[in-house]
């Protein structure tokens, strides 16, 4: 009798984790609220100091980066801008609609290093975006031959900005409480010039010149509206 109460319990158990399972999953895409989107449409091509040079020419992927690349995201944007300066940033935006795992992300320090660039001065840090609002973000270096490529980014995933797969699979756990499906976008900014510091100082005022002129609900579909990195 014992065993087979026991037995009936665990069934019993088993049943009800399967039912909220099934009840937890999550239902509802995020990107579904808001059908049209384009990311052609959301980065303007010029702001502030800054145009897009269109006798740049799109660089495609291998074909194996690109099969990668179309599984992950459902819509890429790639740019050159420059200034009156003469000086050069390249934009990288890739959008995928369902983030379900929180860890489907191309970064940059894999992305590269596939490529046969040799990825170096990999460092966190914090971007103050607008006054009082940061967002974490990763700084890093790709060389291959003369070329030095310093790099900022970020992913947004459903309303945060984050930069390690923890932080992502929290924001899709927090997400998936609420049977929703966050989307993500990867943001990166690079340009060439073997001075990691005076790039990252022009990724820094580049990123804050765009997101000034972007209105407040496409300002939070770059940099999220959860400011966890406030410096007191």
């Amino acid at each position: 009798m014992t065993t087979r109460r026991v037995a009936i319990f665990g069934s019993a158990a088993m049943l009800g984790s399967a039912a909220l399972a099934e009840w937890a999953r999550p239902t509802v895409r995020v990107s579904d609220l808001h059908p049209g989107f384009k990311l052609e449409e959301l980065f303007p091509g010029s702001f502030g100091e800054w145009r897009v040079d269109e006798n740049v020419p799109v660089v495609v992927p291998p074909p194996d980066q690109q099969a990668v690349i179309d599984k992950i995201y459902n819509q890429t944007l790639a740019r050159t801008y420059f200034n009156a300066k003469g000086q050069r940033v390249m934009l990288s935006v890739a959008y995928g609609g369902d983030q379900s795992d929180g860890l489907t992300v191309h970064i940059p320090d894999v992305c590269y290093a596939t490529q046969g660039f040799k990825v170096e001065a990999g460092r966190d840090d914090r971007l103050e975006v607008r006054p009082g609002f940061f967002i974490p973000v990763r700084q890093l270096v790709a060389k291959m031959g003369p070329r030095v490529e310093p790099i900022t980014y970020w992913v947004l995933m459903g309303d945060e900005a984050t930069i390690t797969a923890t932080q992502r699979r929290l924001v899709s756990i927090r997400y998936g409480l609420r049977r929703l499906i966050p989307e993500g976008m990867l943001v990166r900014v690079s340009s060439i010039n073997p001075d990691q510091a005076e790039a990252i100082q022009v990724h820094s005022r580049f990123i804050r010149e765009l997101l000034a002129q972007l209105p407040e609900p496409e300002h939070e579909r770059v940099v999220g509206k959860i400011n966890l990195n406030r410096k007191t």
